[in-house]
């Protein structure tokens, strides 16, 4: 339609509009970040500092967790290697400077998805990888089983984050008073509630169960029933470069149909030589949606095999098979009651 435009136009007029598009506020060169990591030859993914769960870094610079198991996704489908990434630890008030930036290619760092976020930053949420909500954890010994009877409470919480946000609405909503220990820094707030300055520590209810996880005595804490808020987290990008957005967001979809089709990283191989079309396109047997993304035909085939359906991202790093042990609930398939359903990959 755009061909057709311009060659209505006069020449004059024509350069004058192609000119008047290409300055428009927003809009990146279609490819752009795809063309920079191919150059550098890696992905740059910002994560969390060290959560638990989510993204740790360990003792010889290895990063493990279920927002870094996506980073490794995108690298995978888009250089066919998911060691071809590098790691930005971010705090909350760094993550999204950095994204803006172009410090880092994708923010994959237990971030909410909110209509602020989205439409104020100048950058966009992909597709969503984990279900939350907002929670309060306290030490066994306070002998409170729920956060009704917080009332007067000291609370840890940390700024520029919707904890900060939530943690309010709720206390305000449920007529209570609440002392706020405002504390930037994720491993200070921490070690502060553990020392006992805080009665309660407000996040997401997994960022709670991380945390206890790596207390000296985790049996000693307890997180209260409440789930006051809704959490959906996602993957981050720029907005403007609608390629890289579209990949970003199809790769987590990829995880998801896998895991509805029965595709793990032991099967794969043998799943390729399936009949069935869906798994024939999704695997690349059949060609199409490599090229219809800008990357390899088998683009889903290196994501599952070097990393994982999304099952098995999931059980490693905060279900049954990690020290979290988090039931799936929401973050279950659709075909399981959870909210976790893949958009048609075709």
């Amino acid at each position: 339609m755009l061909k057709t435009l311009i060659k209505t136009l006069t020449p004059v007029l024509a350069g004058a509009f192609l000119a008047a598009v290409s300055a428009l506020p927003g809009q990146a060169r279609a490819g752009q970040t795809l063309d920079a990591i191919r150059q550098k030859g890696y992905v740059q993914c910002g994560v969390h500092s060290g959560l638990a769960g989510f993204g740790t870094p360990g003792s010889k610079g290895e990063w493990t967790g279920f927002d870094v198991d996506f980073c490794r996704a995108v690298a995978a489908a888009t250089l066919g290697d998911a060691k071809k990434v590098k790691f930005t630890p971010l705090s909350a008030q760094q993550r999204f400077t950095a994204l803006q930036s172009g410090e880092i290619d994708v923010l994959s760092r237990n971030t909410t998805v909110t209509l602020t976020r989205d439409a104020s930053l100048g950058l966009t949420s992909t597709a969503v990888t984990f279900y939350d909500g907002h929670a309060f954890m306290v030490p066994k010994a306070l002998g409170v089983t729920s956060a009704k009877d917080l009332n007067g409470a000291t609370v840890c919480v940390q700024p520029g984050t919707t904890n900060e946000v939530n943690t309010a609405d709720y206390f305000r909503s449920q007529n209570l008073t609440f002392q706020p220990v405002v504390i930037e820094a994720h491993d200070e707030v921490v070690s502060t509630f553990f020392s006992g300055r805080c009665d309660v520590f407000a996040s997401d209810a997994s960022q709670l169960a991380g945390i206890r996880s790596v207390a000296t005595k985790p049996d000693d804490y307890v997180i209260l029933p409440e789930i006051v808020t809704k959490e959906p987290f996602a993957p981050m990008v720029r907005k403007g470069d609608d390629q890289w957005f579209s990949i970003v967001r199809w790769v987590v979809f990829a995880t998801i149909e896998a895991e509805e089709r029965g595709i793990t990283s032991a099967n794969v191989d043998q799943m390729a030589k399936s009949g069935d079309p869906n798994v024939q396109r999704l695997l690349g047997s059949v060609p199409g949606l490599g090229k219809a993304l800008g990357v390899d035909e088998t683009w889903a085939y290196a994501i599952v095999k070097q990393v994982g359906n999304y099952g098995e991202i999931f059980d490693r790093n905060l279900g049954k098979d990690s020290p979290l042990k988090l039931e799936r609930g929401l973050n279950a398939s659709y075909k399981n009651g959870g909210l976790i359903y893949a958009w048609p990959v075709r």
